[in-house]
């Protein structure tokens, strides 16, 4: 579990250039809205390694600045200790969160920190946060609908953890 005094959420996403990134963004950019910037400890991460080392995919960036989010980081690889070492672990689909329960028993447990975003919107989303990779521009505008509709459950559910 998460040593920190804060409590800790990781996005995950299947590349780290689209959705987890937006997910680390906005979530960001809730905390900083309500006073919390310092209070929760917020990454994101990717099941594969191919974008590692690369900034948020540029259509997401100029999707999230349009609403005045600004997205940064580089692309990194979900690692076994993200598992341990992170309170929450929100993946965007059901794809991601089979990858990570299979690391997750590849590394002895964390399978209770597993989640998916839409576990924290409302019942008319769909379950998975689809991939806007290969879509058109309204793929990242739904990405970001998704998104900002589950920050304020997610933060919710984090603070309640760390009580």
């Amino acid at each position: 579990m998460n040593t920190d005094a804060v409590p800790s959420v990781l996005f995950v996403c299947m590349g780290n250039i689209c959705r987890s990134p937006a997910g680390e963004g906005l979530f960001c950019a809730h905390l900083e809205e309500n006073g919390l910037e310092d209070s929760v400890h917020v990454d994101s991460a990717g099941t594969i390694a191919y974008h590692t080392g690369n900034p948020p995919d540029p259509r997401m960036r100029r999707a999230a600045e349009r609403r005045g989010y600004v997205l940064g980081g580089a692309a990194r690889q979900v690692r076994e200790n993200d598992l341990s070492e992170f309170d929450l672990v929100v993946a965007m689909d059901r794809e991601n969160l089979a990858d990570l329960q299979r690391l997750a028993d590849r590394a002895g447990g964390g399978h209770d920190r597993l989640r998916l975003l839409t576990d924290f919107t409302t019942d008319s989303q769909p379950i998975d946060v689809p991939d806007p990779y290969y879509g058109g521009d309204q793929g990242f505008e739904t990405v970001l609908d998704m998104i900002e509709s589950a920050c304020p459950a997610l933060l919710d559910t984090l603070l309640d953890g760390a009580r």
